[in-house]
């Protein structure tokens, strides 16, 4: 509380210059923050450039290593994997993710007899790059089946689990499949993999670049507010994250990041849990764009991260982690 008051207390006192400003400065990012998404293609020595987001691509298996390579030398701690699957291989109920040669598992195997454990690796728990519809679960009567669905998903974890994946990370927003799928790993002896849910995840409208990068956003029918939660809420959030954390969640994940800061701060000081926050491709692009088109400043990036900082999240995914990293240096 301040006890002073003007002319005595002059608050521009400690913004000066930069040394002192450095040194009052109350939250700071490292590289310890960042963890970057990966997007995957098929085929060979392919680098396909993705239109709604500026700089960044999907990239063939075979060139994963030589990305992997670079992160680590740009002191990141944790990549994450999202495939783009051939339509070819798509259906209504996602049978491509139980595939133990899909491109998350090929990326896996491939990255942990390189890697090993230089770099953590994060897998998405979901089955809406694997379908022909686009939802994240199965589908009966314009339904989205939640029961149903988690038997998918727990083969998915366990599959994915075996392939290496370090941190499984649900985020199909469906009820109760943290706490099944936990058992389903321990009773597997996958006791040290951990669980980050998805645990708030809003159904959002800053989610359109991701889906044209892992090529669902077409296919979509409909909207997932059934399953997704209400952007106007944040008490449902809290329960949402109780829940999670009594079924087994490691971390939790707030899902997207700067339009709710005010729920990442709310769950980090209720719950003292992990907390990550995902700036997701929408946020990427209107950053990315302003920059290109000189409407904001680069400084930008790092005012945004900081942000999320601010507000108490451990860890972020976002796609400015290399570039970012590098200015860290």
């Amino acid at each position: 509380m301040i006890t002073g008051k003007y002319p005595a207390l002059r608050l521009r006192r400690n913004r000066k210059n930069s040394w002192i400003r450095r040194l009052v400065q109350e939250n700071d990012l490292s590289h310890n923050d960042l963890i970057l998404p990966i997007f995957l293609t098929g085929g060979k020595n392919k680098k396909i450039k993705i239109n709604s987001m500026p700089g960044i691509f999907r990239y063939s298996v075979d060139l994963i290593p030589k990305i992997v390579e670079n992160a680590i030398g740009n002191k990141i701690p944790m990549i994450a994997f999202f495939p783009n699957t051939d339509n070819k291989k798509k259906n209504n109920i996602g049978t491509e993710a139980l595939n133990e040669n899909n491109l998350v598992c090929r990326a896996l195997k491939i990255t942990k007899k390189k890697f090993e454990n230089e770099i953590g690796i994060m897998t998405d728990v979901a089955l809406d790059p694997y379908t022909s519809h686009g939802h994240d679960g199965l589908i009966r009567s314009n339904k989205i089946l939640n029961d149903e669905t988690i038997e998918i998903l727990i083969q998915q974890s366990l599959l994915q689990a075996e392939m290496g994946s370090d941190v499984l990370a649900p985020s199909d927003m469906m009820d109760g499949r943290i706490g099944k799928i936990r058992k389903a790993l321990d009773k597997k002896k996958f006791i040290d993999v951990q669980l980050l849910s998805y645990a708030v995840k809003y159904a959002s409208n800053f989610y359109g670049p991701f889906r044209d990068a892992v090529g669902s956003k077409r296919a979509l029918k409909g909207d997932k507010k059934t399953y997704q939660m209400d952007y106007a809420n944040s008490d449902e959030a809290i329960r949402e994250v109780s829940l999670d954390i009594k079924e087994g969640a490691d971390i939790v994940m707030v899902k997207p990041g700067m339009p709710y800061l005010d729920i990442i701060s709310k769950i980090k000081n209720k719950f003292k849990i992990p907390v990550f926050a995902y700036q997701v491709s929408g946020e990427y692009s209107l950053i990315q764009n302003g920059i290109n088109r000189n409407i904001i400043s680069k400084n930008a990036i790092l005012e945004s991260l900081i942000s999320f900082k601010r507000a108490g999240a451990s860890a972020i995914v976002t796609y400015f982690a290399n570039e970012i990293a590098k200015e860290l240096d």
